[in-house]
């Protein structure tokens, strides 16, 4: 078979096409994900999931980073915590009395 470049199989017989002048059908913003309302805000759902996944995960992390259990580093750790709570509850009670609540 002769083709009009020769009989070179690699040749490839085309036309030239111009450019489409026209928009394509779908212009604007891409389409927004079911989690989200149009105007960018959360679903209840999509925000309780995420909470949720954050609170499971947690714990495994803490795990993996060697903070579970006990140790002279948890141990400073819990007690950090339980003064800040305590001064917590104390400012708390302060504010409620000079509100006249307590």
């Amino acid at each position: 078979m002769t083709t009009p470049q020769g009989d070179d199989p690699t040749v490839v017989d085309a036309e030239i096409v111009d450019a489409p002048t026209s928009t394509p059908a779908h212009v604007g913003p891409p389409a927004f994900t079911p989690d989200y309302s149009a105007d960018g805000v959360p679903s209840f759902d999509y925000v309780r999931d995420r909470i949720e996944r954050r609170a499971h995960t947690a714990p495994a992390e803490v795990e993996l980073a060697g903070l579970g259990g006990t140790g002279p580093d948890v141990e400073a750790l819990d007690a950090q915590r339980t003064a800040r709570d305590e001064a917590a509850r104390a400012k708390l009670d302060e504010i409620r009395r000079a509100m006249g609540k307590g």
